[in-house]
């Protein structure tokens, strides 16, 4: 089923409309806000969790190769901390070593939807990972690698994997996409972002919950409390994009003026208009396809024990200097996994990052400035990535090999200029208690069109458009439709 729009040329799928209407619903008849915000809570108290750096030689399982040095699990499985040599003609640092997380499996980030009262709503999981700030956090129906669905660890099913893995035929895909993650420090890795749609009754266990969209668009005006799982998956989330004459026709969103700022609703244009633009979309893959011509990435896997400037301890890898991150060991308890007690590798970061966009209103639609960005494990040399993504090592200027382009737009911003600023964690499952300082600033006139070349001005509904594509956007890529 699809709606057409007379005279445009452009149909909204039955699937868009749908996600974008409970995209719009906040108000849950199932849970309140605050009921969401308390349930998190009694998980966190309900559970038991003790996480506790030790010595590598502590960590069952786990043993450094007696010949390469990578730290390595016993069956060959889960993943592993290697060691790559970069040479680069993209920014000022020609050459480098550095450890990785290598872990060549692709991952299941899969959400179950179904329809009450009308309105789609997205079965969350309250999950408890090694690395979380606090703890409990919104995941996804299924945040699986394929080590852990296969049951490697001898450990129980997944919850919900049949809904995902082809078992159960009852159920209607709506997204399904190959995305990467962390190219700075996970080398070529790729999970399966997923949302399935079902009819019928669906269990309820006891550490999920039933959302709207918009719900857990709310829920990213706190701090670390939906994961980077769940922000990637519902980023790729097509609401469909329409005539700008229609839009305008309609007043600007006059159906949901009562319940949404300004702001909101410009952002709601920008991811639906698919007529008003800087650049078409033929010049982007042309921008795009000439950093990838022009840039070089030479990466070659080495030996752990051979990676230069780098510290190996009994008690965690380092870099000389102290920047960037370290590696370290933990051994974990917790209550409510398919494996209650592990030990694993963690990267623990040196300090805070910062990503932020700068948005601009060109022709009346807010238009992201977005970066094309080298990352030594990306798997086509350039990722999109925002503004300003300063994942470790100190940003400031005289502190860094170098000072991103931008900084001070985003560290001198007033605060009439901050539109969105949260502290979101990175994923749990390999990143030691890391947040990063989520931002969007809005630019005036004042600020140029024209930008570096390694710059350019996009829409969020053409921006969306790459999400539909393997390995255009990076994993640092949130896209936000609802101010906080």
């Amino acid at each position: 089923m699809h709606l057409t729009f007379r005279n445009s040329g452009q149909k909204a799928s039955e699937t868009e409309l749908a996600f974008l209407k409970s995209a719009i619903a906040v108000e849950n008849t199932l849970h309140t806000e605050s009921d969401i915000l308390q349930w998190i809570d009694s998980k966190k108290k309900a559970t038991v969790i003790t996480i506790e750096q030790v010595l590598f030689s502590e960590m069952k399982g786990w043993l450094f190769h007696p010949d390469l040095g990578n730290l390595v699990h016993e069956t060959g499985k889960f993943f592993s901390i290697v060691g790559i040599s970069v040479k680069t003609n993209w920014g000022k640092v020609p050459e480098w070593d550095q450890p990785i997380i290598n872990q060549p499996e692709i991952g299941i980030l899969g959400i179950i939807s179904k329809k009450i009262n009308g309105i789609l709503y997205f079965l969350m999981q309250a999950k408890i990972e090694p690395g979380n700030i606090n703890y409990v956090q919104l995941s996804p129906t299924l945040q699986a690698t394929k080590s852990n669905y296969t049951q490697v660890h001898k450990g129980s099913r997944p919850l919900y994997l049949e809904y995902f893995s082809g078992e159960k035929k009852d159920v209607r895909i709506l997204l399904d996409q190959l995305q990467s993650e962390q190219g700075a420090r996970f080398l070529r890795k790729r999970n399966r972002n997923m949302i399935v749609e079902v009819e019928g009754e669906v269990s309820l266990h006891d550490n999920f919950i039933w959302m709207t969209l918009g719900q857990l668009k709310q829920m990213l005006h706190y701090d670390n409390i939906v994961n980077m799982d769940t922000r990637t998956v519902i980023s790729g989330i097509p609401f469909g994009d329409y005539p700008a004459q229609l839009l305008e026709l309609y007043g600007a969103f006059e159906s949901i003026a009562s319940s949404s700022s300004e702001y909101e609703r410009n952002l709601l244009r920008s991811s639906l208009d698919r007529d008003t633009h800087l650049h078409e979309t033929e010049q982007i893959i042309s921008w795009i396809t000439r950093q990838k011509a022009l840039y070089e990435l030479d990466v070659s896997r080495i030996p752990l024990k051979d990676v230069r400037r780098w510290v190996k301890t009994d008690y965690e890898i380092h870099h000389e200097e102290g920047k960037y991150f370290s590696v370290i060991g933990v051994n974990v308890e917790i209550g409510n996994r398919e494996v209650q007690r592990w030990s694993q590798p963690l990267i623990k970061s040196a300090q805070e990052g910062i990503m932020a966009f700068l948005i601009k209103k060109i022709d009346g639609v807010y238009h992201f400035l977005v970066q094309a960005k080298l990352e030594a494990g990306n798997l086509d040399i350039i990722e999109l990535a925002p503004t300003v993504q300063c994942l470790t090592g100190n940003y400031r200027k005289g502190l860094s090999e170098y000072e991103p382009y931008f900084l001070n737009d985003v560290l001198n911003a007033k605060p009439d200029q901050i539109r969105y600023s949260s502290f979101q964690s990175e994923e749990g499952g390999r990143f030691f208690k890391e947040q990063n300082k989520n931002m969007i600033i809005e630019v005036d006139d004042r600020f140029p069109n024209d930008v570096p070349e390694s710059y350019c001005w996009m829409t969020l509904n053409q921006l969306k458009d790459f999400l539909k594509f393997n390995n255009y956007l990076n994993g640092n890529f949130l896209l936000h439709l609802r101010k906080p």
